[in-house]
């Protein structure tokens, strides 16, 4: 069955979408910041908060660390000055699991490196992140996987094989995986999402719930990815989409959000059941705009009645126009006024 428990949420093909609210480093290295940022996402309906956590000393080549990083965005003389400016350790961490219980939130994050994915274990986080770039690295996949938390694993730049080899590794050590359809193009245009391929999850991985992390701009398309059978949403957030850094113009902001989570709620009541019938509160406008079977004009007792003496009108609280051939060629047993409505019970057998 196509089902995953995260935190207190259960996640599957009939329950709501599970809306994930990546905060990454929009709180600008600010414990305050990502405070504020916690209570709006859980007010807006967001099931879920999501950082970032990086080793940074040992993830990046000492050039790429060093390497000049000025402009609007940086946080940092170098990159990995940056990088280090946005990066929250024990202290902060330790905050922000009391601030997600206290709000009734699940909060955890994306592990980078196989140090981050042990940091996070530290402070039993209901589920562990894994980014488009790390599809193809098998070992952090092993690693993370080894944890038996759920994994929810973004696919963007990939193809099929890359996904395939990434799914086998999570699936031969742990059950609890969530594969996420993603573009790695920020933002994303509409012509880049290729939702489609939610279906194409769906079917090859059957027992896996599949989800869509968003670039784009706006919630529509996540209503779309709902519709398809996603299950999990993850959208980029922030408190002002016009602050410096890198992700805050693509995120939505707290109005976004809850635009975003009502949207879904509403997508799925649309959807609803696939069993086709006649509900209750159509009852009334059927009967007043469907038609019935009734006497063309007046008839006599002892009337065989023809085609022409039977019209079809409104309102339709009588026998329907499909009955039209259990009527032709039997006899009245009564006078019908015209209008009047023409029943099985007033014809001989």
């Amino acid at each position: 069955m196509r089902e995953i428990t995260i935190g207190n949420h259960r996640v599957a093909d009939d329950t709501d979408t599970y809306v994930i609210a990546e905060i990454g480093h929009n709180h600008e290295g600010s414990l305050d910041k990502a405070v504020a940022l916690f209570r709006q996402a859980a007010a807006a309906g967001a099931q879920a908060v999501k950082l970032q956590k990086r080793d940074n000393q040992n993830l990046f080549v000492r050039s790429m660390f060093d390497q000049p990083y000025e402009g609007r965005n940086s946080y940092g003389p170098t990159y990995g000055r940056h990088r280090e400016a946005l990066e929250f350790g024990h202290d902060e961490f330790s905050v922000l699991v009391d601030v997600a219980e206290d709000l009734g939130i699940d909060f955890f994050s994306t592990a980078f490196d196989i140090a981050s994915v042990d940091f996070l274990m530290k402070y039993d986080l209901p589920a562990i992140k894994i980014a488009s770039a790390d599809l193809t690295n098998t070992p952090l996949l092993e690693h993370a996987a080894t944890t038996q938390k759920p994994l929810i694993v973004s696919t963007g730049g990939a193809d099929m094989d890359d996904v395939r080899r990434a799914v086998d590794t999570v699936l031969s050590i742990s059950s609890q995986l969530v594969l996420l359809q993603c573009t790695a193009v920020y933002p994303a245009a509409p012509s880049d999402l290729n939702l489609a391929v939610i279906e194409t999850y769906r079917q090859e991985f059957p027992n896996t719930v599949v989800g869509f992390s968003g670039h784009d701009l706006g919630p529509e398309a996540s209503w779309i990815a709902h519709a398809l059978g996603a299950r999990v949403v993850e959208k980029h957030f922030t408190l002002d989409q016009y602050r410096p850094g890198s992700d805050h113009h693509y995120s939505l902001d707290p109005v976004g959000l809850q635009q975003l989570t009502r949207g879904l709620s509403r997508t799925r009541e649309a959807i609803g059941v696939p069993e086709k019938v006649c509900a209750e509160n159509e009852a009334a406008a059927i009967r007043k705009m469907g038609k019935k079977l009734v006497a063309a004009r007046r008839l006599p007792a002892g009337t065989a009645l023809t085609a022409a003496d039977v019209a079809v009108k409104s309102p339709g609280d009588g026998l329907k126009p499909y009955q039209l051939q259990q009527v032709v060629g039997r006899t009245l047993t009564v006078d019908l006024e015209e209008d009047a409505d023409i029943r099985l019970d007033v014809l001989q057998p």
